[in-house]
């Protein structure tokens, strides 16, 4: 009601102030000074009656009632959360200190509330976030304030807060074998912690499931591999995307191969190659863009197969006539798709569940010269990450990769919270 009566008045106000104008009573003609000078209203209908909106009940928020047992035990998270990389300072231990020593049990529990959404959150999502997270495209799994509150609601209601908190990491090996390095890395030793740490907050933007059977790619270290159940199935060498034209990560499905494929030159390309070039078919649009396509072959870019996995991004998995990069340690040469090494013996893992597409049937196909597209059995999600660091089972430490594109920076000054001060005396690491 307050709504509309409100909104009445700026109406009526506005209509007061306006410049007088002829008002047209209905079925008359108004004059043509009239209508040049723009000053008619037309009649106004009578007001549609107001139906009223009916009031549709919520279910309630589930509501936290803190107990100082679970204070504590929240409190105790949050000093060892630098076992994950984060920065316990930025859970406001203090102010939880605070509280468990004061007798004010609304601040006890407002101070446990925000602490608990901000550390889920971190915990679910990731602490470094928007520009730290550059070229990267993978959709964070979905956790919302509602979601939140009612973990929070059944974590103190069954007295499981550290349990709660710890169901939100990352269950992925590397996740937990990152940490193991982490806390075995000299204080000292700034370098490692911090792209220790960078890799851990990356597993944190990552989904939690990435499925039964899926492809990841990681570009600083060069390479595809196929998993499934856990175990690397097949790893291949690949050429990324140059610094100039970087390949973003992103997340897509896998639905088949295109075998002898044509290739569709984005714009960017097309001035490098030029109009009647050999081997290229070039169409001219209405409005004078050119459009060209490669033929399939040999010397196509695409090489003789190309994954078929759609996205915002026109980033693929294909072959390459230019072979002989894959011997290459750097392997920063594309304009941004993945080149994969051994192609088509890709190809034959990933369609083998059809049972119709063996090695001789593909080495057939591509004989042909014919394009031919083959769809997997179920589709197969694929990741396109930037992991700069992975853990060593044997020697304990780290292997580290070229950070390629520039991206660790951001991601150490978010977990740093834009300070310059090193952490590593937060983290658990050995002296």
């Amino acid at each position: 009601m307050f709504r509309l009566s409100r909104l009445a008045l700026i109406l009526s106000s506005a209509l007061v102030a306006a410049p007088a104008a002829a008002q047209l009573v209905p079925g008359e003609t108004p004059t043509e000074d009239q209508v040049t000078s723009g000053e008619v209203l037309a009649a106004e209908p009578a007001p549609p009656a107001v139906e009223a909106v009916p009031v549709i009940a919520l279910p309630p928020m589930p509501v936290a009632e803190w107990g100082r047992e679970d204070v504590e035990e929240l409190l105790a998270y949050v000093e060892r959360v630098g076992e994950e990389g984060l920065d316990p300072a930025d859970y406001q231990p203090e102010r939880l200190r605070a509280a468990l020593a004061g007798a004010d049990e609304i601040e006890l529990g407002r101070a446990a509330t925000d602490v608990f959404l901000r550390l889920s959150s971190d915990l679910s999502l990731g602490h470094a976030r928007g520009d730290a997270r550059l070229g990267w495209h993978i959709k964070d799994d979905e956790i919302n304030g509602n979601q939140q509150y009612a973990l929070m609601a059944t974590a103190t209601r069954d007295n499981t807060v550290r349990d709660t908190l710890s169901s939100l990491l990352p269950t992925h090996p590397q996740y937990a074998e990152l940490k193991t390095v982490l806390a075995a890395t000299p204080k000292s030793d700034r370098a490692t912690i911090d792209k220790v740490r960078a890799n851990l907050d990356r597993w944190r933007w990552m989904p939690r499931d990435l499925g039964q059977k899926y492809v990841i790619v990681n570009v600083p270290a060069y390479t595809v591999a196929l998993v499934e159940h856990g175990q690397v199935v097949s790893r291949h060498r690949a050429v990324v995307g140059k610094p100039k034209t970087a390949t973003p990560q992103l997340s897509a499905t896998i639905s088949g191969v295109i075998f002898n494929p044509w290739w569709n030159l984005p714009q960017s390309i097309v001035k490098e190659v030029g109009a009647g070039a050999k081997g290229y078919v070039t169409k001219r649009g209405e409005d004078g863009t050119v459009y060209m396509r490669q033929r399939p072959g040999p010397n196509n870019a695409l090489g003789r197969m190309k994954i078929v996995m759609p996205n915002d991004y026109a980033i693929y998995l294909h072959d390459t006539p230019a072979k002989n990069l894959f011997a290459k340690n750097r392997r920063a040469f594309s304009h941004g798709c993945i080149r994969t090494q051994d192609a088509l013996g890709f190809a034959e893992l990933l369609l083998a569940p059809t049972g119709e597409w063996d090695k001789a049937r593909i080495d057939e196909t591509v004989a042909s010269g014919e394009t031919v597209q083959a769809d997997t059995a179920v589709p197969i999600p694929v990741y396109i990450t930037y992991f700069t660091a992975a853990a060593a089972k044997d020697s304990g430490g780290i292997i580290a990769y070229d950070d390629l594109y520039s991206r660790d920076g951001p991601v150490a000054l978010a977990l740093n919270d834009g300070g310059d001060t090193a952490l590593a005396s937060t983290v658990s690491g050995s002296d």
